[in-house]
């Protein structure tokens, strides 16, 4: 296509960047929002389209490492961190047990743990001979002398405050001194940033240049006066002032061709879902449901997931807002299942041994396993009994060809007095074979706080290569007894989006959720 002919298929986003630069720029996002004044999405678009016309070309990439104020950074940069409010605290008020310093803070038995534990570590605080949280007063007063390096958290404090100043909220890591680093690594993270002041995230910029083509058509251009300050279409607000004879219009393209029709058709990863529910219905299974709040209760803590421990890192949850808690928690059920955590209760473990939280436990979050359906099953269930549901999940997680932040699980249980693990393989290799297609499959030992035996089913896929399914086992008593059931129960939460992938010859997760008509369409007709 011709410079003239460029010229009238142009954006005003295109026409903007031609104008203002030549071919000895070097241009990225950043510099298209600070001389443009464009959005972010706006700097891609241009670049994207400039480049289809060859009058854009990539000059480079540079990986880079930012750190983002989260919700819960800012916070902490208007309010103080833990550490810095339980100083503040104990220089004012003196020492005071960890349950009063709660209090009086607002702050989750977790937080403040967590705090007293790092200021300990660092000589910031001890524990007297009545268990109250004593301040060192040496250390307090060396903290704010101008010698040797600064306390940890000064740094953080600085940190804090640089994130909140700048107009993103981000922090390059390549910009931080040594020892901010070392702080930053305290307080930043890439998956569950939920609980931490900073999100951690990789980012790349991407450099490009102006084709010697460009030059051409930005004559053109000039010539035809094109400003890109063009309107695209009348508004409502330009004919009532009478804005719109003095404006000039950009030309409509007459020789467009006309959008396709294309008709409905039912999409092939519903219709693989409908058929995996229906072949769990033949087999005498009955269907369960549920919302996609949650409480911590049920999510986590009727599974035996203990409350403050590194073993619930295995769900990154998100957080609701509001309200943050829920009103009330079903009893018996709450009273049995925090006697369990504790010392066991009337299930002959020792528990986890720690005091159980009822506040905490009626926190509110998206759930973020399927295996919650079955855990609000089990005080209602037959016996014997066989349920199943399939359960839109929520977990923070890097997007890639196998992981989605959002995904559907298939959930299934099965009480009776004869089930075994015997028959939990069996389940498992009807999903892997039969469900999934998958010729080559394999039993992993798994670790699970709800399930003794615990077993991960790992598929082989052409492209993939091996990749975990989902994983199973037979719920613990902690969980059974507290919820009023008395018989073995098999259970499993495996991944529906991954038996999909492989049973419609997939090489990525995405290519479910795929915009693209035309995939869509070509899946379908390979299932079919």
């Amino acid at each position: 296509m011709d410079a003239r002919s460029l010229v009238k298929s142009l954006h005003p986003l295109e026409v903007k960047v031609l104008l203002r630069y030549g071919k000895a720029d070097r241009l990225d996002s950043g510099r298209l929002q600070a001389e443009l004044s464009y959005k972010e999405g706006h700097c891609n678009q241009a670049f994207s389209w400039l480049s289809a016309k060859g009058l854009a070309a990539e000059d480079g990439r540079e990986a880079r490492t930012v750190y983002e104020l989260t919700p819960l950074g800012r916070e902490y940069s208007e309010k103080g961190t833990p550490e810095e409010r339980i100083l503040r605290f104990l220089s004012e008020k003196g020492p005071a047990k960890l349950p009063e310093i709660c209090a009086a803070l607002g702050l989750e038995q977790k937080d403040v743990g967590s705090a007293f534990g790092l200021l300990s570590k660092e000589g910031a605080l001890a524990m007297d001979g009545d268990k109250r949280a004593v301040l060192d007063a040496a250390w307090f007063e060396g903290s704010h002398a101008a010698k040797g390096p600064k306390p940890r958290i000064a740094v953080v404090r600085e940190l804090l405050a640089k994130a909140a100043a700048a107009e993103d909220g981000l922090l390059e890591e390549a910009a931080l001194s040594p020892g901010e680093k070392a702080a930053m690594g305290g307080i930043a993270r890439k998956r569950g940033s939920g609980d931490a002041a900073f999100r951690a995230a990789e980012r790349e910029r991407v450099w490009y240049r102006l084709t010697p083509d460009a030059a051409e058509v930005a004559a053109e251009l000039k010539e035809a006066g094109v400003t890109g300050e063009e309107l695209g279409a009348v508004t409502s607000e330009l004919l009532e002032k009478g804005a719109w004879k003095e404006a000039s219009f950009r030309p409509y393209n007459i020789n467009a061709p006309a959008a396709r029709l294309m008709p409905g058709r039912r999409n092939a990863y519903v219709e693989f879902v409908e058929s995996v529910k229906d072949k769990l219905v033949s087999l005498g299974f009955e269907e369960f449901d549920g919302g996609l709040v949650e409480t911590e209760f049920w999510n986590s803590d009727a599974l035996f997931m203990p409350q403050f421990h590194s073993a619930r890192d295995i769900h990154d949850v998100y957080h609701i807002a509001a309200p943050q808690k829920a009103k009330f928690i079903e009893e018996p059920y709450l009273s049995q299942v925090a006697s369990a955590h504790q010392d066991g209760g009337a299930t002959g473990s020792r528990g986890w041994e720690y005091a159980f939280d009822r506040e905490f436990t009626k926190r509110l979050i998206l759930r973020s396993q399927g295996t919650v359906l079955s855990a609000r099953q089990l005080p209602k269930a037959k016996v014997p009994g066989k349920y199943f549901g399939v359960a839109r999940c929520f977990r923070y997680d890097r997007v890639d060809a196998t992981h989605l932040s959002d995904f559907y699980q298939t959930e299934g249980i099965v009480l009776g007095e004869e089930v075994s693990l015997r028959t939990l393989l069996g389940f498992l290799e009807m999903f892997a074979v039969e469900v999934a297609g998958a010729t080559e499959v394999k039993y992993v030992p798994g670790y699970f706080p709800f399930t003794e035996p615990s077993v991960e089913v790992h598929i082989k896929h052409p492209v993939l290569g091996w990749f975990e399914l989902g994983g199973s086992g037979i719920f613990r008593p902690e969980v059974t007894e507290s919820l009023g059931v008395k018989v073995p129960v098999l259970a499993w939460g495996l991944g529906i989006d991954r038996m999909a992938l492989m049973a419609l010859g997939l090489n990525d997760l995405r290519e479910l959720f795929s915009p693209d008509i035309e995939s869509v369409r070509l899946r379908r007709a390979k299932a079919v």
